[in-house]
């Protein structure tokens, strides 16, 4: 049934009064052994929209000490700095810092609606933030901002089906993070102990030790040899592109933040050498990087294009190694790789041909490799599943949220027949 959007008015209208927070003293030490939450912007979730707890905790002492107030659960908090706009609930009273406020609703209007309500204008909130390095809005100015309220009487309706559908996407986030957990015990397994020939994980050096052999890397299967990545591929540098040679036209530069997702390219018109020229499918390794997150092994899956320096075009050994299988020993052994690199060893490290080839690695027999990529070919095939239902569920919340908080759609119908529905006036 579509109606008449709800008519827009200040967020000031349904909330009858705010606090804000503070910091305890960090030199005080006794402040910050306390029980008592306390919640900064790092503790707000990207996508759920309850605090469940917080990284910091402080006293009793602390709370009366400082400018923070406790406040209670279920009370909408907003960020007013940095993550400006970001809202959530806290599952149970929490002390707040000065980047955060409270807000607490008029009488007879959800706390859930009204957290819904923050959710849906965020980006609205972001574009009105201001300030040079660290983003910000005024509480007077926030209140300021218009956004359309349903009559009471739809509110807490409207918040049970957001609510409903954020247990479904939060229900499978939680399966995708218990798949991605498993997945990393299943490779573990597989490339260090492998397939037998019976299709069976081959049970462990423990419990059966006469089936393993010593090797530089510790106990390997019988079957196995052991290689140093030197042996198992060739490593072509990428190409140096000074930011005269860009174009707008040509190939698409490839460098490490296109590795991790980026579609935003320079492009390069001239020669092109085989050693940095890529193709959809080539495994490439970004040599220079941050621990854990840019640094490490990738198969391309964008355009063709050319290389940067940061990058290494991976060439495998074909008589040693299958490009999927290298892909997966080069990811498995990407904590010891760098940890033989250089750097700075808790941030950006770099790592040369020479300390990447000399890591130590076990390499299954062609056949074994064969069957322990077709094993984890199809766990990805799940976790893929898993991925697009929350894909898909994310866009029906951004649909709905749409639809019900602007009051396209009514949920008046949704109502028991004797519940008589307020008019916009009554709000």
């Amino acid at each position: 049934m579509f109606e008449q959007k709800y008519y827009p008015r200040p967020i000031r209208e349904v909330v009858a009064f705010h606090t804000g927070g503070g910091t305890p003293a960090r030199q005080v030490a006794s402040y910050w052994k306390g029980d008592i939450p306390w919640a900064s912007v790092k503790d707000f979730p990207e996508s759920s929209g309850v605090i469940t707890d917080t990284e910091e905790h402080i006293s009793l002492a602390g709370l009366s000490s400082s400018a923070s107030n406790l406040i209670p659960a279920w009370t909408p908090l907003v960020c007013t700095r940095m993550a400006v706009g970001r809202a959530a609930m806290p599952s149970m009273p929490m002390a707040i810092n000065q980047d955060v406020k409270a807000l607490f609703p008029v009488a007879g209007v959800s706390g859930a609606y009204v957290l819904k309500m923050l959710q849906f204008i965020q980006p609205k909130v972001e574009a009105q933030a201001v300030g040079s390095t660290v983003k910000g809005i005024r509480i007077q100015d926030f209140l300021d901002i218009e956004l359309p309220i349903a009559p009471k009487a739809s509110q807490l309706t409207i918040a049970r089906i957001l609510d409903t559908l954020d247990t479904v996407i939060h229900e499978t986030e939680a399966i995708i993070a218990k798949l991605k957990a498993v997945k990393q015990d299943l490779l573990h397994d597989l490339l260090t102990r492998g397939i037998d020939a019976n299709g069976e994980l081959r049970p462990s050096q423990t419990d059966a030790p006469h089936l393993y052999k010593e090797s530089p890397l510790g106990w390997i299967p019988h079957e196995w040899n052991y290689k140093q990545f030197c042996d198992l591929a060739r490593y072509a540098n990428g190409n140096t592109f000074d930011a005269g040679a860009w174009s707008d036209v040509g190939l698409p530069i490839v460098r490490i933040q296109n590795l991790n997702g980026s579609l935003e390219f320079n492009h390069y018109v001239g020669k092109v050498e085989q050693r940095w020229h890529v193709f959809p499918g080539d495994l490439l390794f970004a040599w220079a990087g941050q621990r854990g997150v840019s640094f490490g092994a990738r198969l391309w899956d964008g355009p063709e294009g050319v290389l940067n320096q940061h990058i290494f075009k991976v060439t495998p050994n074909e008589t040693l190694v299958s490009k999927t299988y290298l892909f997966h020993l080069l990811r498995f052994r990407q904590s010891v790789i760098e940890d033989a690199a250089h750097g700075f060893k808790d941030s950006f490290l770099h790592v040369t041909r020479g300390e990447l080839g000399r890591v130590w690695v076990g390499v299954a027999p062609p056949a074994e490799q064969f069957n322990i990529e077709e094993r984890i070919a199809s766990f990805d095939g799940v976790l893929l599943k898993e991925g697009e239902s929350l894909r898909k569920l994310c866009e029906m919340k951004s649909g709905l949220m749409d639809d019900l908080l602007t009051g396209r759609i009514r949920v008046t119908p949704l109502l028991a027949p004797t519940e008589q529905p307020e008019t916009e006036a009554s709000v």
